[in-house]
């Protein structure tokens, strides 16, 4: 009998250190990246903000900290035409 988790079971937590240093915004934002990006690598700030309920600007202000922690996602700010566009990957 294996006792390795099953992908089912895994936790996407962060490590406590970093979960602390992330705001509630921040941790909705990393959360949505995470859904998406087995699916999608570029992200636009406005798109994230129309399915987050919040606004362009929160989101960029916001994904600063989530570039600069120690999450399990890789955040690159990547283009700037018509809107700020974030390189996701996993």
């Amino acid at each position: 009998m294996s006792t390795s988790p099953t992908p089912e079971s895994r936790s996407t937590a962060l490590p406590a250190d970093c979960e602390a240093d992330l705001s509630a915004k921040q941790q909705r934002i990393l959360a949505y990246l995470r859904e998406q990006a087995d699916t999608q690598t570029y992200f636009k700030s406005r798109l994230i903000a129309e399915e987050l309920g919040m606004s362009a600007k929160e989101v960029g202000t916001n994904m600063p900290p989530l570039v600069e922690s120690n999450v399990d996602l890789s955040i690159e700010k990547w283009g700037y035409s018509s809107g700020t566009t974030w390189m996701v990957t996993s």
